[in-house]
């Protein structure tokens, strides 16, 4: 209910803003909204060439192209002057995103059609580690530990091997296989579920946790910033794991207080502390490695453990052929079931995805984001938060929305103020220690059908926050 009217509220305020800004003039045509594409020029008036400024004319004429370009202000876009068919179009600004209809165009063609064939392949090995046996063992290895965290979901249930795999994906910065491996372990709830149409607390508790990203290497993150000449790419790798490890604590006590989970349990507290060792560890390793060590390190040991994932996966189904045979099935086509499986997930999320990205870019264009962003960094300069952090906001603002968006304004601060800024930084640690919040609710939830999503969303933007001051405090500690 409460992400059903967080929706229409977008689509409605951004259709309002639209109109209202078009009929007192703030805006000169309405069809970038719907046609046009990100980074497009945005056309701000046309004019007959006789009513221009005398050196625009002749700048005008004498170019080859009919066309000229005002650099007014550098810390502005440029404005462009484009004389065509006896009139002269004047454009300034560019597109947020792209409009409504390319993005229904994009959100299949571009999002849907790879995700399908992710979950294809994915969804085939988990098929083999099903008939495999492999998925039981694994479950009944960590049923003592997740009957604490998940009280609701039977010892030994497979869907805790998915859970498993699904934050062990996370935690690697594996997005591929991660979505697959979350899909399945909500298919897997929501058999055990009670209400069909009501999230239950299992589902809930696995949702927020995985709103937290607990990630070890922040693989696309080290490459934008490789890519923009970081003097050291993999610098923000320590905070970034700091902030989404405190968003995991934050989400598992705030759902586990509400849910009553047991947090004096033995299995629990071990577990735990075994957790935050192996971090440290780990972040001790690294930071005693030099620059080429730390790049080799980062950029070859989650793909190195995704191969090793399907060496096991394969393997392991060859020496327990004889499980396919008593299922009267083989390797191949148990994979092959899995595959068509995780297609008619992917067919079955289309929707639920297309209509809030659709959202999305309504609310983008409409410029209504961009004046509540402004809003909230002018408050913040007010209470004396340094410009610095101020001009990072855009990105953890927009980063429940829209992941592709929020990595567009990160690239652009790196650029803007410089990689190595404090800005530059703290925008990278944002878009790693956050998830796309309604993305993943309208994805997860929309494969299984759920309609009532409870407090799953306001918890999930909660923990968003509590990372978004974990990771101003972190960067200003770190550098």
């Amino acid at each position: 209910m409460v992400l059903s009217r967080f929706w229409l509220t977008i689509f409605i305020s951004s259709i309002l803003f639209i109109v209202v800004s078009f009929c007192i003039g703030g805006t000169y045509a309405t069809d970038f909204v719907l046609n046009g594409k990100k980074d497009d020029p945005i056309l701000i008036s046309e004019q007959y060439l006789e009513e221009l400024p005398k050196f625009l004319q002749d700048s005008i004429q004498k170019s080859d192209e009919k066309s000229f370009t005002i650099n007014r202000d550098t810390t502005n876009i440029d404005t462009t002057y484009v004389f065509k068919n006896k009139t002269v179009k004047v454009f300034s600004g560019i597109q947020k995103s792209d409009g409504l209809l390319p993005t229904c165009k994009n959100t299949l063609f571009d999002l849907i059609l790879p995700l399908i064939a992710y979950l294809a392949f994915f969804c085939g090995l988990m098929q083999l580690l099903i008939d495999s046996g492999a998925s039981e063992k694994l479950a009944k290895k960590l049923s003592p530990v997740f009957v604490k965290v998940f009280p609701s979901v039977p010892k030994g249930h497979e869907s805790i091997s998915y859970m498993t795999l699904n934050f062990a994906a996370n935690f690697l910065g594996l997005d591929s296989a991660a979505t697959p491996f979350g899909l399945k372990a909500m298919e897997s709830l929501q058999e055990i579920n009670p209400d069909k149409e009501r999230a239950s607390d299992a589902q809930i508790m696995f949702m927020c946790l995985h709103a937290a990203g607990l990630t070890l290497i922040p693989t696309s993150i080290i490459g934008y910033r490789a890519v923009e000449n970081a003097a050291n790419p993999a610098d923000v790798m320590l905070p970034c794991i700091i902030t989404s490890f405190i968003g995991t604590i934050a989400a598992f006590l705030i759902v586990g207080i509400r849910q009553k989970v047991n947090f004096k349990s033995a299995s629990l507290v071990v577990t735990l502390m075994t957790l935050i060792g192996a971090i440290a560890g780990l972040l001790f390793y690294v930071n005693g490695l030099d620059l080429i060590e730390k790049n080799f390190f980062t950029g070859n040991l989650s793909g190195l453990l995704l191969i090793g994932i399907i060496a096991f996966t394969l393997i392991f189904a060859f020496v327990h052929e004889k499980k396919f045979t008593a299922l009267n099935t083989t390797v191949f086509d148990s994979f092959v079931t899995g595959a068509n499986n995780g297609l008619k997930t992917g067919v079955t999320i289309f929707p639920y995805v297309l209509g809030m990205l659709a959202a999305i870019s309504l609310f983008r264009n409409s410029g209504l984001f961009e004046i509540i962003s402004d809003g909230i960094a002018f408050v913040f300069s007010h209470l004396g938060v340094s410009k610095e952090i101020t001009d990072s906001l855009p990105v953890a603002l927009l980063r429940p929305f829209s992941s592709g968006g929020s990595r567009g304004f990160m690239i652009d601060s790196m650029r803007m103020y410089g990689v190595d800024s404090l800005t530059g930084r703290l925008s990278c640690i944002f878009q790693c220690s956050a998830e796309t919040t309604f993305y993943v609710i309208a994805v997860y939830f929309g494969s299984v059908k759920i309609k009532n999503t409870r407090y799953t969303l306001t918890t999930m933007l909660l923990v968003d926050l509590i990372c978004v001051l974990a990771a101003i405090f972190v960067a200003g500690w770190f550098f």
